[in-house]
């Protein structure tokens, strides 16, 4: 019937299969792959572009043979194709490369001209490209219109014209408008010494991706380029660097990027640009919380005076919590002071002020400016010097609310760390609401999981595990047996649904997570509140492992315990849960 439909039509079997059969791609793929006797090679819209496998092949070829090198492995030279058995009879691929073991690979037409698109540039095959084409014009034509090495030119070129080249100009915005588009958080150009050309690496939920090379001649003028875009000194190349891109002013994103200039080996300079999260606050109830949790925060953040912490190193979404809580509290009758460094989030109703050492304003001083300025609630971007927390404890104890950050690996070891920075544990014990601490870990994608029972021995594996976090509190200790049936039937009620199974996920991979397995990320979260049994533990300047012990007997889950619900719940695996919860 498809035959008959595309000889109708004039048009390609493919295009009909997918467009009115509702094929899946992959499933054609797959299809191929067993007709032809070779792997099928799904569209990867992160694969880095093998420019030295395609320096003397034009698209044109390439298109009309149906055939292209994609990746060159320690097994072989991979070579994609639409039809293996003429491209292997043909030998033609063997004459161009001769000295490599070819391995042939299958896809169907669309994949094979979106890998095309890629490499070459040019578009519009959809959602399957994943390719951000903006005014400035494909990567590839950017890159062939800058040439390569071997051109003339002095690689140790140095002048501003050189930065302020039109070509140049249109790739620097390119690789922002892709970075944004493709969801990532940071930028990291990393030039080689002498002839070594420079690498560009995108994070994208908490990974870093290859993205593009750049000749070695083009070194110098990029990193003067992003220079001028954050105002800092051109000539200073000894020294390290950080400045702000306001991106609007070049190019057609309303973004900000925090840059840091790191000279490293060989003369050369790092530069890492941060993608900074702009626009609205995530709502509270969306944030991943579990539902204790969830109720806990929202009681606590309630209440009209005292200190709360949010801690976890950089990059765990410290500041996107407490920007949510501060949307939970910002009503019309409350006046929010922050300051921040910088202002990454912004919300009406908030008076945000930037952090500006030069200019004398520190979190120390401004803190102190606050107090005079009729404050509810006080949120302050880090607290790491004793002025800061001392200033904190006072204004959460003369009747304000303080939110701050701490860098510090956990709850407990944050009150431990504030009172081995001199603070008075009574005055700090009668000030403290709660501390949260928080990881991100990857997510499974909702598209590809695979679903499975858990057996009797994964549960006793998650329950031994779950229990390890346990073994000094009291309650676990009186009876580990009653104790351990009792973990297991709340899991059951909580996550067995009606068939009152447990049921695991593993990653898979797709299209859509670029065959990762992985999509977005979710929070772990650790929540210890200010209770009384707390807060008598810190005025005798109790250790780690007791206030542990204590809040969990209270009812605090560990940031490995509140990870194992989030694999029982299906939203992550215990790869993911053990890679970010590390001790």
């Amino acid at each position: 019937m498809a035959t008959r439909t595309a000889r109708r039509k004039g048009g390609d079997i493919e295009d009909v299969l997918i467009d009115e059969f509702q094929v899946k791609t992959a499933d054609l793929g797959q299809s191929l792959a067993s007709f032809f006797g070779v792997p099928y090679e799904p569209y990867k819209p992160d694969r880095v572009k093998p420019g030295e496998l395609l320096k003397n092949l034009r698209r044109e070829y390439v298109e009309s043979s149906h055939w292209v090198p994609v990746d060159d492995t320690p097994e072989g030279l991979i070579i994609l194709t639409t039809d293996p058995e003429r491209i292997r009879a043909s030998r033609v691929v063997n004459n161009i490369f001769p000295k490599h073991r070819l391995i042939y690979k299958v896809c169907p037409l669309r994949e094979f001209k979106a890998t095309l698109d890629m490499f070459y540039g040019g578009g519009g095959v959809g959602d399957l490209t994943g390719s951000f084409e903006s005014d400035s014009g494909s990567m590839d034509d950017l890159l062939s219109s800058m040439g390569d090495d071997e051109e003339t030119g002095d690689s140790n070129q140095e002048d501003v014209s050189a930065a302020a080249d039109n070509e140049l100009v249109k790739l620097v915005n390119k690789i922002i408008i892709d970075a944004y588009k493709m969801g990532a958080s940071d930028i990291h150009i990393e030039p080689m010494p002498g002839k070594g050309k420079t690498g560009i690496r995108l994070r994208k939920d908490g990974s870093l991706l290859n993205y593009i090379e750049i000749p070695s001649t083009y070194r110098n003028a990029l990193v003067t380029r992003l220079k001028i875009m954050c105002d800092l000194d051109i000539s200073e190349k000894r020294k390290p660097q950080d400045g702000k891109i306001k991106f609007k002013k070049y190019g057609p994103l309303d973004i900000e990027l925090r840059v840091a200039t790191i000279p490293s080996q060989g003369g050369v300079e790092d530069v890492v640009m941060r993608i900074l999260a702009s626009g609205e606050p995530i709502p509270l109830d969306n944030m991943g919380f579990s539902e204790r949790n969830l109720e806990q925060i929202k009681k606590t953040v309630s209440k009209p005076y005292g200190l709360f912490f949010v801690c976890g190193p950089t990059g765990s979404g410290k500041t996107t919590t407490l920007h949510s809580i501060l949307k939970h509290i910002n009503t019309p009758d409350t006046k929010i002071w922050t300051a921040e460094d910088p202002v990454e989030i912004t919300q009406k109703g908030l008076r945000q002020v930037q952090i500006n050492k030069k200019a004398g304003l520190t979190f120390d001083i401004i803190m102190r400016a606050f107090l005079r300025a009729d404050p509810d609630v006080i949120m302050v971007g880090e607290m790491r010097d004793k002025e800061t927390v001392s200033t904190g404890i006072e204004a959460s104890l003369t009747g304000h609310l303080v939110f701050a950050t701490l860098h510090t690996n956990s709850a407990p070891e944050s009150i431990i760390r504030l009172l081995d920075m001199g603070m008075d544990p009574f005055n700090f014990a009668d000030a403290l609401l709660g501390i949260l601490a928080q990881r991100l870990a990857k997510r499974l994608c909702k598209d590809c999981k695979k679903p499975h029972v858990a057996t009797p021995e994964e549960i006793k594996l998650l329950l031994t595990e779950y229990a390890e976090e346990l073994k000094n509190t009291e309650s676990w200790n009186k009876d580990p047996n009653a104790a351990m049936q009792n973990l297991y039937a709340e899991w059951i009620r909580l996550f067995g649904g009606e068939k009152r199974q447990l049921v695991l996920y593993e990653k898979v991979g797709c299209d859509k997570c670029s065959n990762t397995g992985y999509r977005g990320r979710v929070g772990l979260h650790e929540l210890l509140i200010g209770t009384d049994p707390v807060k008598k533990a810190i005025q005798g300047h109790a250790r780690v492992a007791e206030l542990f012990a204590i809040a969990l007997d209270e009812g605090m889950r560990t940031l490995k315990q509140d990870g194992m619900e989030k694999v029982l719940g299906g939203i992550t695996d215990m790869h993911q849960v053990r890679a970010v919860c590390i001790k």
